[in-house]
């Protein structure tokens, strides 16, 4: 069975009024990946998963959640 993530970076970068490339320089990545992240063209690694979760002061599980 192939799992899909969904996420919701964006949602929670605008909470916390957060800009992308702002989140970007906080996790060490260009804002061109948390674009393609957001968008879901892409998949952050293990690790990137968890700054970004940290950066947004959320649990991975908040973050981002398995699509059926």
């Amino acid at each position: 069975m192939l799992i899909k993530l969904q996420n919701k970076i964006k949602e929670l970068r605008k909470e916390r009024k957060l800009k992308q490339s702002a989140l970007a320089s906080r996790v060490g990545v260009h804002q061109s990946e948390i674009s393609a992240i957001e968008t879901g063209e892409r998949m952050p690694s293990i690790r990137l998963a968890g700054k970004i979760a940290k950066a947004l002061k959320k649990s991975i599980e908040e973050v981002f959640s398995e699509l059926i």
